[in-house]
C-alpha cells in the first residue's frame, strides 16, 4: 500500500480517517493547526514551524469562505487562493478544507494527538466564541491534548485593516477614534443579560416566493413568472423580539396577530426561548402577511402584496392592550416599539407608552401600505428613536433641507434624547439632543441582498447599548455591523448571530 504520507499535499475530508490509520501503523503524531488564514504573515509560519516540533504530521485545516465571521468583506483571499499559500509552505504536510464553522468535526474525525493554537488562546475565558471549550472537549474523549505555541503574534485583521481592507479615511478615523478609548465591550454585554426588555408592534409574516420569469403574457402586458419554492419568515415585533433576545435574558414580546391564529405556533418556533410571548388576536383580522415575489436568478424583487386589516383595534382588545402597559410598564428596563402603521398602537397607548415607560425606543415606519397617514407626531419624549431618511423628511415634510437641520428640528419637536438617521449606503447618524453633537457611522455592508429588517436589526442593538450608556460611536458601529449582516440574507431569515457579530466587532477593531 502507498502511505498517503507521500500522496497529494491537499487532501479531502474523508481522506483523514486513513491518515489516522496510517499514523498509528507507523507511530506517527499527528498536529492539527485550524484557522482562516485570510493573509499570512509571520506569526503563522513560525506557528506552524513551532506546532511541528510537537510531532510528526502537520495537517493544517483551513476555514471555508462561507463560515469565515470576521465582519464584512472577509475574508480577503478565498479559499481557493488561501490554499494556494498554504501549499507552498513546506513544514506543512497535508491541507483540508473544512466543511463546517469549528474544527471539531475534524477533531472527531481525525483524532489528533496535538491539536495546536496560539498563545492568544491560552486563556479560554477570552475566546468569545467559546469553540475552544468545545474542542478541548472533543479531544478529551481520546486523549488528545492542546499546545500552545509562543511565537510572536502579528493580526491578520490589523494588517488587512490597514493595508487590503476597503475601509474610506472616515472610517478609520472612526475605528481610531473607539480604539483610543478603550471601551470594555465585555461590561456592557454582561449587563444586557440583565435587562428586562419589552417589545411592542405588529407581527409580520413575510412570504417570499422565489420564482421563474417567464415574460410578458401572450394576451395581456402584463410579466408571467413560474413559482420555483417559497419561504416564510417571522417579521416585524416578532424578528425584533427574537434579535434582542441574543443579547438580554427576558423578553416579552406584545404583539397583534389575526384571529384565526394560523401562525401562533409558527411564531412560538421561531422565537428564542427566553420571549414570553403575548399576543392581542385582532377581530375580524387576518394575521398580516407581506408577500415578495423574487427573480430567482438575479433576487430582485418584482413584485409585493400584502394580506392585511390595518383599521384600529377593537375596544375590547383597545383596553386589554391599555391595562397590561398600566400594570406591566413599570417592570421593564427598556421598552422598544416598531409601529408599522397597522391599526395596533393607538394615540391613547403611544401617549401611555411615552409618559410611563423607563427608557423606551422607537421606529415609526413608513411603507407602502400607510404612506400619507402615518406619523411619529402621537410619541413624545422618546429616548432613541431610528428612521431612514425619507422617514425624516416625510414626518417633517421637508423635501430638500439638510439631514442635520431637519434631525435638529424632529429632536425639538418630539423631544428626542437619541435620533438616528440611516442613509442606507451612505451610512448612519445620531444626533444627541442634549449635547448638541452628530455621531456618524458610514455603512460597512459590502453585500447587499435584501435591505428588509436591517432597520429593525439596528433599532435592537443600538436601543440595548444606547440604555445601557454605551459610547455612542461605538453603540453606531455595532448597529452598523448588524445591519451589514442582516442585509447579506432575504429578509428576516436569519436573526443576528451574536457570537459572528461580536467577532465583526472585534476583528474591525483590531
Amino acid at each position: 500500500m502507498v502511505s498517503i504520507f507521500k500522496m497529494k499535499k491537499i487532501i479531502q475530508i474523508k481522506d483523514l480517517k486513513n491518515i489516522k490509520k496510517q499514523s498509528v501503523i507507523k507511530k506517527k503524531k499527528i498536529i492539527l493547526c485550524h484557522g482562516v488564514f485570510d493573509l499570512i504573515h509571520i506569526g503563522h509560519i513560525k506557528h506552524f514551524i513551532s506546532a511541528k516540533q510537537f510531532g510528526d504530521i502537520l495537517i493544517v485545516s483551513l476555514t471555508p469562505d462561507i463560515f469565515v465571521n470576521k465582519g464584512p468583506g472577509r475574508p480577503i483571499f478565498s479559499e481557493k487562493l488561501r490554499i494556494e499559500f498554504l501549499q507552498n509552505i513546506s513544514v506543512i504536510d497535508h491541507i483540508v478544507l473544512n466543511n463546517s464553522p469549528t474544527s471539531v468535526n475534524l477533531i472527531n474525525l481525525l483524532k489528533p494527538d496535538i491539536y495546536c493554537k496560539g498563545p492568544d488562546y491560552k486563556i479560554h475565558k477570552d475566546d468569545i466564541t467559546g469553540e475552544i471549550k468545545n474542542e478541548t472537549k472533543a479531544l478529551n474523549k481520546y486523549g488528545g491534548k492542546v499546545k500552545y505555541t509562543d511565537d510572536i503574534t502579528s493580526s491578520s485583521s490589523s494588517l488587512i485593516n490597514e493595508h487590503y481592507r476597503n475601509l474610506t479615511f472616515n472610517q478609520k478615523q472612526t475605528i481610531k477614534i473607539i480604539k483610543n478609548k478603550k471601551i470594555n465591550l465585555n461590561k456592557s454585554l454582561n449587563l444586557s443579560k440583565k435587562l428586562k426588555v419589552l417589545v411592542l408592534g405588529e407581527t409580520i409574516i413575510d412570504q417570499y416566493f422565489f420564482c421563474e420569469t417567464l415574460g410578458k403574457s401572450g394576451k395581456d402586458p402584463v410579466l408571467q413568472m413560474r413559482e420555483e419554492k417559497n419561504e416564510i419568515y417571522i417579521g416585524g415585533a416578532a424578528a425584533i423580539a427574537g434579535n434582542v433576545a441574543k443579547f438580554c435574558g427576558k423578553v416579552t414580546l406584545m404583539s397583534m396577530v389575526g384571529e384565526d391564529r394560523k401562525f401562533q405556533n409558527l411564531i412560538k418556533k421561531k422565537l428564542p426561548k427566553n420571549v414570553d410571548l403575548k399576543l392581542i388576536f385582532k377581530k375580524k383580522s387576518p394575521t398580516i402577511i407581506k408577500k415578495k415575489y423574487i427573480d430567482s436568478i438575479t433576487n430582485n424583487k418584482v413584485f409585493g402584496s400584502y394580506i392585511i386589516n390595518d383599521s384600529p383595534l377593537d375596544l375590547e382588545n383597545e383596553k386589554k392592550l391599555k391595562n397590561f402597559l398600566t400594570n406591566k410598564l413599570k417592570n421593564f428596563d427598556l421598552v422598544i416599539i416598531s409601529d408599522y402603521g397597522h391599526g395596533f398602537i393607538s394615540d391613547k397607548n403611544a401617549s401611555l407608552l411615552s409618559k410611563k415607560s423607563k427608557y423606551v425606543a422607537l421606529n415609526a415606519q413608513i411603507n407602502a401600505a400607510n404612506r400619507g397617514y402615518h406619523t411619529m407626531n402621537k410619541y413624545k419624549n422618546i429616548d432613541c428613536v431610528i428612521i431612514n431618511e425619507t422617514e425624516l423628511r416625510h414626518e417633517l415634510r421637508d423635501k430638500n433641507s439638510k439631514v442635520n437641520y431637519l434631525m435638529n428640528n424632529l429632536s425639538k419637536k418630539l423631544n428626542i434624547s437619541n435620533l438616528v438617521v440611516t442613509q442606507g449606503s451612505e451610512g448612519a447618524t445620531l444626533y444627541n439632543k442634549k449635547s448638541k453633537k452628530f455621531y456618524y457611522m458610514e455603512a460597512f455592508a459590502s453585500k447587499v441582498v435584501d435591505k428588509i429588517g436591517s432597520g429593525d436589526t439596528m433599532l435592537s442593538l443600538i436601543s440595548i447599548f444606547l440604555k445601557l450608556g454605551l459610547d455612542k460611536t461605538y453603540a453606531l458601529l455595532i448597529g452598523s455591523l448588524g445591519a451589514s449582516q442582516s442585509v447579506s440574507s432575504m429578509g428576516n431569515k436569519n436573526l443576528i448571530d451574536k457570537i459572528k457579530l461580536i467577532k465583526a466587532v472585534d476583528h474591525t477593531l483590531k
